[in-house]
């Protein structure tokens, strides 16, 4: 049990890599959002359907959790749309420093989806990640337009990784993602359709875009997405979106070297974010130590489970 779980934690600092890579791939892809979200979700789908009749998988689930799944994808593909929103009104690095607001929204809604107590010490680093993000609203006032929208984004995300949580328990990861992806291209498309915005030239895209958003489909959506709600069979929810904080670390340094000029911020918004890390750090060592304890409390938190982006 115990290489089963440092093995996840592996696996989902590499998922949360690839999350910050995503960040970068919006940046770079100039569509705008929700075309954005509507490729994503499309051909991650497409992959997804492969992978299951490859692996012989049955598509097959009960009524009552295709309703459910169709629901949670309506929130996948808004919490997308918000998400790459916000990084082409702002820039990546303030996008990713909201996101760190999760673990605080996780530490308050996950109790009640999960019927624990609320614990003290989650509450807290949730505050701590508050005050750091409180730092770079502060210097970076101009960029409250990016900001709102990666709330609005990150609210959405906390909720339906909450939701993907009990679905897990009776139903296989990547058949989850693959209905989940399959709602949200069903409602961009019909938003599409009233809009009028499926057109000729909405299916001409430059090469670039096209390399770009395979890339974003495959590797950071159809694998990240599934591997994450797998993790979920392992961790807690509020240990994967706590450790997902450390993705605006990932995408902060990764767009300062890729993106140049637009991602160099001010000194204070590093120190900012510096906090956010540290406090990712103090929260494992604190689990570590309190591991038994939860454990015979809550036996069966240990089997309960959480995605992201």
């Amino acid at each position: 049990m115990q290489n089963d779980n440092l093995k996840s934690y592996l696996n989902l600092h590499l998922i949360v890599f690839i999350w910050g890579f995503t960040a970068i791939l919006g940046a770079l892809i100039t569509i705008s959002a929700d075309a954005l979200v509507w490729y994503r979700m499309f051909f991650a789908g497409i992959f997804l359907a492969i992978f299951l009749a490859f692996k012989k998988k049955s598509f097959q689930i009960p009524l009552k959790s295709f309703f459910k799944l169709i629901f949670v994808g309506l929130l996948i593909a808004l919490h997308w749309i918000l998400f790459f929103k916000a990084i082409h009104v702002s820039n990546v690095s303030i996008t990713l420093s909201v996101f760190s607001l999760g673990a605080f929204f996780a530490s308050l809604l996950e109790p009640l989806f999960y019927g624990r107590k609320v614990l003290w010490y989650e509450v807290f680093f949730g505050l701590i990640i508050i005050a750091g993000l409180g730092l770079i609203m502060k210097v970076e006032i101009n960029y409250l337009d990016g900001m709102l929208y990666a709330l609005a984004s990150i609210i959405l995300g906390v909720l339906f990784t909450l939701m993907n949580g009990k679905l897990i328990a009776d139903h296989d990861p990547s058949v989850i993602s693959f209905y989940e992806f399959l709602a949200g291209v069903g409602f961009i498309s019909i938003y599409f359709v009233f809009e009028q915005k499926f057109t000729a030239d909405f299916f001409v895209l430059t090469a670039n875009n096209w390399i770009l958003i395979l890339i974003l489909a495959s590797v950071c959506t159809a694998y990240a997405f599934t591997a994450s709600v797998k993790i979920m069979q392992k961790l807690t929810p509020y240990t994967v979106m706590l450790t997902t904080n450390l993705e605006p670390v990932y995408g902060i340094v990764l767009a300062y070297f890729i993106l140049g000029g637009k991602e160099k911020m001010s000194f204070e918004f590093y120190i900012g974010a510096l906090i956010i890390v540290i406090t990712v750090i103090l929260n494992g060592v604190i689990k570590h130590y309190q591991k038994n304890k939860i454990k015979k409390k809550s036996p069966a938190l240990e089997k309960q489970t959480f995605t992201h982006k």
